[in-house]
């Protein structure tokens, strides 16, 4: 069994007290009422801040909106009458969330995938799974390709086993999947299993099917998926990966993926490609934090990519070189500046998401969704069974409790006037 994942500069225990506690979470301990006296700075997360972080969501004394709703209602409205449910790339989402890309990390394989993939279709939150899922635990099916994971049909850390688990749990009617291929799944022709494949036929047929390509990660941008491997697992890998076993020593070996190659031309093509090969499927595109992230959007978007997600600085799930994390990618905030001249008509953010003032700045500044990745594996250590739920509930009852705050009733009423930052604006 693995150890439980644990997540250094991350607001780990807060993660884990709303996985354990659900929407009380979002309030300080009922037990405080009438002798702690609070104020600003009470209950702050731990860790470090972001320019994100550092903005705040100022609400309007005068209310357009909420007299509309009054109106409409017939009465005062509250914040219970905010609508979180929405459309992202294509699904249709309980709220303005999805889990983001998991892939062949150990962290993410095994049992707590499958409980991950489990909650999230309870729950009706579009999921992502990630790349190198096939090449490394296999397809799930004794005539498809098989990793070390072996063909069990679905029952461990194949991509079948992600996607039965999922949809076993699945409300009609409510979201969905985005399978990434990288180049190494390329080559095992992910994309072509999963398109003609019955157990995916449900996803298919309902338009809750999308293949996302990944242009790169928040983590690591311009490099590929990093895993380590012991020097025995490595000798498997060799025909499909590019192999170091020199840079961690004498047991270890970096497993390292391809980034692939892009231009606007090929990204063009290659999305183009997607629709022609497999027009019933949403396509997704997933970029890293890059320094022309805006025209790579407007390239995704021109190209006809159903959503573009934008993996800032601050995420990543998976193994990572220390010179990278902190140092090297746009942070969130910078690529929602960027984005906002022209932002796509569904752009999906990632990069530290874990409470409900983040995930409302980063809406108000464009975003259609956010995705969990570290809140949601840390969720479901915490409790495998209910923890993304509960977790979610405090999620949900933040936003809109905020929402409201702000005079509006959806997330796409919210725009960049809801949000003011330290430098004035």
């Amino acid at each position: 069994m693995s150890p439980s994942p644990v997540a250094p500069a991350f607001p780990e225990a807060e993660v884990r007290h709303r996985a354990r506690s659900g929407a009380a979470a979002a309030f300080p301990a009922a037990e405080d009422y009438g002798h702690v006296l609070f104020g600003a700075g009470a209950g702050a997360p731990t860790g470090p801040e972001d320019d994100l972080d550092r903005t705040r969501l100022v609400p309007p004394v005068f209310m357009a909106e909420r007299l509309k709703k009054l109106i409409e209602l017939g009465r005062e409205p509250m914040y219970d009458d905010v609508e979180l449910t929405t459309r992202i790339g294509g699904f249709t989402a309980a709220l303005p969330v999805y889990v983001s890309a998991l892939g062949s990390t150990r962290a993410a394989g095994g049992d707590p995938g499958l409980a991950l993939s489990r909650q999230a279709g309870r729950l009706g939150l579009p999921m992502v799974i990630g790349e190198n899922v096939v090449p490394v635990h296999g397809y799930g099916r004794l005539n498809g390709p098989a990793g070390p994971g072996g063909p069990d049909g679905g029952a461990s850390t194949t991509l079948l086993g992600r996607l039965r688990a999922y949809t076993g749990e699945l409300p009609d009617g409510l979201g969905g999947v985005a399978v990434q291929q990288s180049t190494e799944d390329a080559d095992a022709e992910v994309w072509n299993l999963v398109y003609s494949d019955p157990t995916a036929r449900p996803l298919l047929d309902s338009g809750r099917l999308a293949f996302e390509l990944k242009t790169g990660q928040g983590a690591k941008p311009g490099l590929g998926g990093m895993t380590v491997l012991d020097t025995a697992a490595a000798a498997r890998f060799g025909d499909r990966y590019g192999l170091d076993a020199a840079a961690l020593g004498e047991r270890h070996v970096l497993r390292s993926s391809s980034p692939g190659t892009f231009t606007a031309e090929i990204l063009r093509q290659q999305i183009r490609l997607m629709r022609n090969n497999f027009p019933r499927a949403r396509v997704w595109v997933k970029l890293h934090p890059g320094r022309d992230v805006a025209e790579a959007a407007r390239v995704a978007v021109d190209a006809g990519a159903d959503a573009v997600t934008v993996d800032g600085a601050e995420g990543g799930t998976g193994w990572a070189p220390v010179a990278f994390t902190g140092r090297v990618g746009l942070p969130l905030a910078a690529c929602l500046r960027r984005l906002a001249a022209d932002p796509p008509p569904c752009l999906l953010v990632s990069g530290r998401m874990w409470e409900g003032s983040r995930a409302v700045k980063s809406l108000a500044l464009g975003a259609r969704a956010v995705g969990l990745g570290r809140a949601a594996l840390l969720s479901v250590a915490e409790d495998p069974d209910q923890g993304l739920i509960r977790f979610t509930e405090c999620l949900a009852m933040e936003m809109r409790l905020l929402i409201s705050a702000l005079g509006k009733y959806a997330p796409d009423a919210l725009d960049e006037q809801d949000v003011w930052s330290p430098d004035g604006n």
